[in-house]
């Protein structure tokens, strides 16, 4: 008898374990907007990218040439969104609002950008895969602090 309450207790103990783990688990993803592991978001991610961000940040993310250096009508080139450049140096909804409203529109005053927002053109959900896959091709060591820009930010609040 003392075995099948022990048996049922340790059911008991691991079921509710499980559960607080799960609860934690989404808690640490809620934290985040991106998805880079998700192998099917990256997907849809990098056809999208190479459809709609390729022509300027260049099929590998590495930008254009000289993009910190403004041009004769006041833009900058398109930045890298690979490690090189400053992308991960940003939260998820910051890079997200981005990437919708456009530079300028987010940015304000008299801003001049030649990225334009994709809102109207691109769904929410695109706009995350295409986010994700960029991401996606960040280190590791990247990947985590980029994560912890995302906490901080979502601390700040």
């Amino acid at each position: 008898m003392k075995i099948g309450l022990s048996i049922r207790n340790m059911k008991l103990f691991l079921f509710i374990g499980f559960l607080v783990f799960t609860i934690l688990i989404q808690g640490v993803h809620a934290q985040s907007l991106l998805h880079p592991s998700d192998s099917r978001v990256v997907s849809q991610g990098s056809l999208i990218y190479k459809q709609y961000c390729a022509s300027c940040h260049g099929r590998k993310l590495e930008g254009e040439r000289n993009w910190r250096s403004r041009l004769p009508d006041g833009t900058l080139p398109a930045p890298p969104h690979d490690e090189s450049g400053h992308t991960w140096h940003h939260p998820d909804k910051l890079l997200f609002a981005l990437t919708k409203k456009g530079t300028e529109k987010f940015v304000g005053g008299n801003y001049k950008s030649k990225m334009l927002g994709f809102e109207g053109i691109l769904t929410d959900a695109q706009i995350v895969a295409v986010l994700s896959y960029i991401k996606s091709r960040w280190s590791e060591k990247v990947r985590k602090r980029h994560d912890q820009i995302n906490k901080r930010s979502l601390e700040s609040k």
